[in-house]
């Protein structure tokens, strides 16, 4: 296991920036995600730190190690693709082998590694099969095993689970914090999905157009946006976002935002006038008597929780209930957002105040 350091690396294709200068400490031992919206980059910068990507500018180091010009196969990493990229006409014991017999390790240890890997995985049964034989997980399975077997420093993953349907996704990215639990190995892990990256992560690195938007727990991205992207990126269903101006009454901060008066909690440095971005979850919109009025437009009960789309004063919000409500369309309803739960964001820079 080892450190991984990326410090201000650069990629451009031609004239074309894609990476501006990114800076990341990854903890031995730690798993960290990249999430972004397609094109953002952080594909990118996992196959530079792989090094099947020649980086531009910056320096990236493996444990003590600079590897910006050490090949991919030297690197003592192991990638886990989003297309398996298994061998079609190996049985899943040599898919698993294959690195170690291209490095002549001996057959014994090679046998001993692939059956632990197997047993890790719940592959045993499957070892004389070959991919075709097995389904999209068991072959995901397959792919971590073949990284597994290698005893890396580092684990990177691109997009594992892209391929698999909704509860498989669920069950493969609860068996990978498993299993990064058990081998506790340095872990890279790409997503555009930001469930997985909130639920797996121990750091999140938020990206957008090549920059680092914002590093933290995923909880503190959570409870803490830096901006207003990560506001919505992160979280689903995604901040509800309200332009407003401040205003002050007997020392308390509301946002005027066409008549609504919106309650801020403590902390924000504002001013009478200011032109904000007000900030507020849908789980933090309460049912209150003084609440400001809407219209129901459409109810989405999923079982546990009831998400309703409310339009206010030509906006539509959305408010989450955990509670049974019985809406329906058309329904005036009254909304109070929880003030110690609300954000403001500059509206010129996006930045949180």
């Amino acid at each position: 296991m080892s450190q991984v350091l990326v410090q201000d690396v650069r990629k451009a294709y031609g004239q074309v920036q894609v990476i501006h200068g990114v800076d990341i400490n990854i903890a031995d031992g730690e798993f960290v995600v990249l999430v972004g919206p397609s094109g953002c980059g952080k594909s990118t910068l996992l196959r530079m730190i792989a090094g099947l990507e020649s980086i531009t500018g910056g320096k990236i180091s493996i444990g003590d190690r600079v590897v910006n010009n050490v090949p991919p196969s030297e690197r003592d990493i192991a990638m886990v693709f989003q297309s398996y990229a298994l061998y079609p006409h190996m049985k899943v014991r040599d898919n698993m082998a294959f690195s170690l017999k291209l490095k002549k390790i001996d057959a014994a240890v090679i046998e001993e590694r692939v059956k632990s890997a197997a047993g890790i995985l719940g592959l045993t049964p499957y070892l004389d099969r070959y991919p075709r034989q097995l389904s999209g997980g068991q072959r995901q399975r397959v792919a971590m095993g073949r990284a597994i077997v290698r005893n890396p420093q580092v684990f990177l993953f691109d997009e594992p689970l892209s391929n698999l349907d909704a509860k498989l996704r669920v069950q493969m990215r609860t068996e990978i914090k498993e299993l990064h639990q058990r081998l506790k190995t340095t872990t890279v892990y790409v997503t555009h999905d930001q469930v997985e990256a909130m639920t797996m992560a121990d750091r999140i690195v938020v990206l957008q157009d090549g920059y680092v938007e914002q590093i933290g727990a995923p909880l503190d991205l959570y409870d803490n946006p830096a901006n207003l992207f990560v506001a919505t990126f992160i979280g689903s269903p995604s901040m509800n976002l309200i332009k407003g101006t401040v205003k002050i009454i007997n020392g308390e901060v509301f946002v005027d935002a066409g008549g609504s008066l919106l309650p801020v909690g403590a902390g924000h440095s504002v001013s009478e006038g200011q032109e904000v971005t007000y900030g507020i979850r849908p789980e933090h919109l309460e049912i209150a008597d003084d609440g400001f009025e809407g219209k129901v437009g459409v109810v989405e009960p999923t079982g546990s929780e009831t998400m309703v789309f409310v339009h206010l004063g030509g906006r539509d919000i959305l408010a989450l209930f955990r509670e049974r409500h019985h809406f329906s369309p058309g329904q005036s309803i009254k909304l109070k957002p929880r003030k110690d739960a609300s954000h403001l964001f500059d509206s010129k820079t996006g930045k949180r105040i």
